[in-house]
Order: structure tokens, then C-alpha cells, then sequence
């Protein structure tokens, strides 16, 4: 582990999402035997890479135009754990973890710098929900959009799908994937795993109607086998494959393995139509299994992302080491339960400036079109030191950046 990844801490306020992708991503994804096989898999698989890249600073900059909008002081202007879906109104809804609300305004800040600000008072809420149309965001929902379960608890969302309200039903609402933690201590400073969990929200007024637990961490006595789902989701054969992972341990198991379940179709909200990969096959109530990591030496992060082209698996994760900082690297496979192959290629996007990270890379099939892949990854000032205060006075270090990526064969 890095000097980088082991000075960060616990810290006031937005970041704990940062120390859990820090912890957990910058880890080698699966390196066991067969790393090297290039063999064509079944149907219209081959292998993939990253072909070329560009930042995409339309998108980059909406979301700074909507953060540093001091029309309002209870709507969204930072936040991590970037996720989107598209709802049936052509509207886009974008999930986002810890979340900054308040007033930005205008620079200069405090301290002189040509910087839009906040104060240091600032409310900070663990989730949030934003809305766009036609590439404009509008407005944020009341926040937090999902409550606390209980006291020293907290849900995150990630991963979200429109589906039917019931099999066969015309009506649609919103299944939105929650990681429920619990607040810790070392090593777990970002949240001891807790449950992996599913809302239900109504379309088109986005009400949260129900929340059903989905898989339940708090038996595993051994925090660093508890497993949260819902990292990203892919949808083939009439199957909607879950990806998630585990938090490892950072001193004694630095390296987190990667899981996978499926749902069929339009069943994401059915804790009972749930189906984990246990090694073989898939089973309602075995444990899962990883599909990838050795838990010493190889690993992937739960802050992965994971989409199908041509017939292949793409993962996006961040890179091994200490450039898991700042590069991203890409893996495939013929199938989500592997084998997985790579890193087979990296980037590096750009930083808004010197002493902060990149995490969290996220895919954004609703934006991606002509074989484009729309990626988002957060940022977050990397020192504990004084973190909330330099959030602050520069409101742009906390908010998603956005590239446009094109795949092509590995060769």
C-alpha cells in the first residue's frame, strides 16, 4: 500500500467515500492463471480495451454551472458516488452519496483565491438526488433522499434501473441498489458493511415508497468478508447481473475480492428472486463467491463499474498501487463471472489541481451512444488534514469529472 493510501483518514465531513474507493481500488484486479489467454469466448466475444479517450468538459461543466448556482441554498453543489439512470419522461436522475448542500458563493474566497466557496457550515447529507433534462440539471430532490436506518447508520446509493412495479405490470417505478453502513472504527473508518438493500421509488414524482433488505452482512462476524452489491449492474439474456465486493482488510488483506449476482428481468426489488455465483453455479441461499481477487496479492474495489460491448465484458476500475490515485485501468471477460483479463489498458484524466484523488470510476449507459462509454469519476482533496476546510473554499474539488471513452480489440 502507498504512503498516499495510508495517510488518509477519517475526516470531517465529504471523504468517506474517498477512503472506502482509496482502500478498495487501488488494488491489481484478477491475476491468476490464464491472465494471458487471449482465446476468443463464445459468441461475439473478443478481447477489449481502451482505444482512445477525451475529457468531456460539456458534461464536467454542467455540473459545475448547476453547483455554483446560488439561487438556492438547499439544493445539490458536491457530492461522490456518481450514479445515473434514465427514467421513462426522457428525464436523467443522478444518485450521489455524501453530499454537500448549501449556498456557494462567488469568488474570491476567504483566503484571497479566485475560488467559488462555501461555508464551513455547510450542511453535509449522506445522499442525494439531482435531476436532468435534456442535458440541463434542474433541480435536487429533498435531501437526504433516503434516511438513516438507524443512529450511526447511513444508506448510500449506487447502482438504479426503471422496471415493472410487479411482473408483467405496465406501470414503472425506480429500483434504486442502497449500501447500508454502520459507523466504525479503524480500519473501517469509512463504515462497517452492513446490508445490501433495495428502494422503490414512484414515477413520475420520485417518492420513496418502500425498502426491502436484500442481503444481510450482520452474521459474518469477520467484517472483512461482508459483501455489499449493487456497485454497478449489467442487463443480458433476460438476466440483471449485480456486481459488489467486499472491503478486505487493509493491513492484513489489502486486496478486496469481487462478487456477482443476478435478478431476472424487472425483479430487482424481490430479495427472494435474487441468485448469488457460489464458485459453480448459482444459488438462491448459498454464500457468494468472488469471480475475482486472491484476497492477498490481486483484488478489485467495490467502487468498479462494469458494461457489455460487442458480446464483452468491459470493468473500469482504478489502477494498482499508487496510481490508483489518479489512472484508471480496464479488464475483460467473455462472461460476469470470469475469467477476467487485464489491466489491458490505462488512462489518466485530468485533476483540478495538485493534493487531490480520482476515484470511483462509473460508467453511464444512458449518455452512451455509437460505441462511445461515458465514464465519470469523482474527485476528493487526498490529505486529511484540513480536507473540509479546503472543500470549501474551492467547491470544485468535490464534484464529478466525465470522459467519453472508445473501446477496441486488445491487442
Amino acid at each position: 500500500m502507498s504512503d498516499d493510501v495510508v495517510r488518509v483518514r477519517r475526516r470531517t465531513g465529504a471523504g468517506i467515500g474517498l477512503v472506502l474507493a482509496l482502500v478498495l481500488g487501488a488494488v491489481l484486479l484478477d491475476g491468476l492463471p490464464g491472465d494471458d489467454d487471449r482465446r476468443r469466448g463464445a459468441g461475439d466475444c473478443a478481447p477489449r480495451t481502451v482505444a482512445s479517450w477525451a475529457a468531456d468538459d460539456a458534461l464536467t461543466g454542467e455540473f459545475a454551472r448547476y453547483g455554483d448556482d446560488d439561487a438556492r441554498a438547499d439544493d445539490w453543489t458536491g457530492g461522490d458516488g456518481t450514479h445515473s439512470v434514465r427514467l421513462p419522461d426522457g428525464r436523467l436522475l443522478w444518485l450521489f452519496s455524501d453530499t454537500y448542500l448549501g449556498r456557494v458563493h462567488r469568488p474570491p474566497n476567504p483566503v484571497g483565491e479566485a475560488y467559488a466557496w462555501r461555508d464551513t457550515t455547510a450542511p453535509l447529507v449522506r445522499n442525494s438526488a439531482v435531476l436532468m433534462r435534456d442535458g440541463r440539471l434542474e433541480g435536487t430532490l429533498p435531501a437526504p433522499l433516503f434516511p438513516d436506518p438507524a443512529p450511526n447508520q447511513w444508506r448510500w446509493p449506487v447502482a438504479a434501473r426503471v422496471e415493472p412495479r410487479s411482473p408483467g405490470s405496465a406501470e414503472q417505478v425506480v429500483r434504486v441498489l442502497l449500501w447500508v453502513r454502520t459507523a466504525g472504527q479503524a480500519p473501517w473508518v469509512y463504515g462497517v458493511p452492513t446490508a445490501t438493500e433495495v428502494a422503490t421509488l414512484s414515477l413520475p414524482d420520485l417518492r420513496v415508497e418502500s425498502i426491502a433488505k436484500v442481503l444481510g452482512q450482520e452474521q459474518e462476524t469477520d467484517l472483512s468478508r461482508r459483501v455489499l452489491f449493487g456497485t454497478t449492474l449489467v442487463e443480458e439474456d433476460g438476466w440483471t447481473y449485480v456486481f459488489g465486493g467486499d472491503d478486505g482488510r487493509p493491513a492484513a488483506r489489502p486486496a478486496s475480492h469481487a462478487y456477482v449476482a443476478r435478478v431476472p428481468e424487472g425483479a430487482l426489488g424481490d430479495p427472494g428472486a435474487w441468485e448469488y455465483w457460489n464458485g459453480s453455479g448459482w444459488q438462491t441461499r448459498a454464500r457468494p463467491r468472488p469471480v475475482l481477487g486472491d484476497g492477498r496479492r490481486t483484488g478489485v474495489g467495490s467502487a468498479f463499474s462494469v458494461v457489455r460491448q460487442d458480446g464483452t465484458y468491459v470493468l473500469f476500475t482504478m489502477a494498482a498501487g499508487a496510481k490508483g490515485l489518479t489512472t484508471v485501468a480496464s479488464y475483460w471477460s467473455c462472461s460476469p463471472t470470469g475469467p477476467w483479463h487485464g489491466p489491458t489498458a490505462e488512462f489518466t484524466p485530468a485533476l483540478p489541481q495538485g493534493g487531490t484523488a480520482a476515484y470511483n470510476p462509473q460508467t453511464h449507459p444512458e449518455l452512451s451512444d455509437d460505441g462511445r462509454v461515458v465514464l465519470s469519476y469523482d474527485v476528493n482533496w487526498l490529505e486529511s488534514a484540513g480536507a473540509a476546510v479546503m472543500l470549501s473554499r474551492n467547491v470544485s474539488l468535490y464534484r464529478p469529472r466525465f470522459v467519453t471513452i472508445r473501446l477496441g480489440p486488445d491487442r
